[in-house]
């Protein structure tokens, strides 16, 4: 169910809050199947503008330091080497958030 992640968060949303989700234009991010919680607001962003998707930075980096140049001889080679690269990454909370943070959404 590709929106148990919706539930996830609505649940998570202050009460007499409401939330707003940034999310690019992937098909079921788009469809009329998707059911959304009252409480979420859907915000897409542009298309072709992976600069404002901080997952797609995050992607990014992981190909740049771990991923990129090189040839996997199986699949399992490949998912051993994203699952270490993925591993290395969370053992660095000061990267991600340097990754992903947005000075524009920033509040002090």
């Amino acid at each position: 169910m590709p929106w148990a992640h919706l539930d996830e968060i609505s649940i998570h949303v202050a009460q007499n809050a409401h939330a707003a989700v940034f999310m690019d234009r992937a098909g079921w991010h788009t469809t009329s199947k998707l059911k959304l919680p009252e409480n979420i607001t859907i915000l897409l962003l542009p298309s072709r503008s992976p600069e404002l998707n901080s997952v797609e930075n995050i992607w990014q980096y992981l190909r740049q330091n771990w991923l990129s140049n090189r040839v996997f001889p199986t699949y399992d080679a490949i998912l051993d080497a994203g699952c270490e690269a993925w591993n290395k990454l969370i053992a660095q909370p000061e990267t991600i958030t340097s990754i992903g943070m947005r000075k524009w959404a920033h509040v002090v």
